[in-house]
């Protein structure tokens, strides 16, 4: 896989991935969009459909966040191994880093320190106000997360400001 970007803004990662989701995408699926547009990267849109059976807990199962599921596959998507090299291959354990990274990272953003897709969303109505501003929220987070693991560790530059690298935009502004 090429990556076509030297430079990425994290808020922009963020953002588009949002977007993504209020254009129609799943979580998970908005997720991978927004990592292939904004690395430019040369793999074919089947990576979005790949993402499509983790959508919403996996297929509607309401088990790990869609979008922590999509920043995940992403994750693998980048530093994933291809061939089976038993499991003490540094490419693979390495590519486990990451996502228990983000997953640590995750569950610390949420505040709830859960992943599962039924525990974030259990008050809600599915897919509606309040319940959908939070899944757009995650979406944005989880795509900001990897995009941040990503850019530290392939040395793309990142040119958000030193306050936006920090950490992504709060949820108070995310409006479906």
């Amino acid at each position: 896989m090429n990556i076509g970007a030297k430079a990425v803004n994290l808020r922009k990662v963020q953002q588009d991935a949002e977007n993504h989701y209020r254009g129609g995408f799943f979580c998970c699926e908005a997720v991978m969009a927004a990592m292939r547009e904004n690395f430019e990267l040369d793999v074919p849109e089947d990576v979005i459909g790949m993402a499509s059976a983790m959508s919403v807990g996996a297929g509607r199962s309401g088990c790990m966040c869609g979008a922590l599921n999509g920043g995940i596959l992403a994750l693998g998507m980048f530093f994933g191994r291809t061939e089976p090299r038993g499991p003490k291959d540094p490419e693979v354990n390495k590519c486990m880093s990451y996502s228990n990274e983000l997953h640590n990272w995750f569950k610390e953003m949420n505040g709830k320190k859960a992943v599962c897709c039924r525990v974030l969303t259990r008050e809600f109505d599915m897919g509606r106000g309040e319940h959908k501003n939070q899944c757009i929220y995650y979406t944005g987070i989880c795509a900001w997360k990897v995009a941040e693991i990503v850019c530290r560790e392939l040395g793309i530059e990142v040119l958000d400001s030193d306050d936006e690298k920090k950490e992504p935009r709060e949820r108070k502004d995310i409006v479906a």
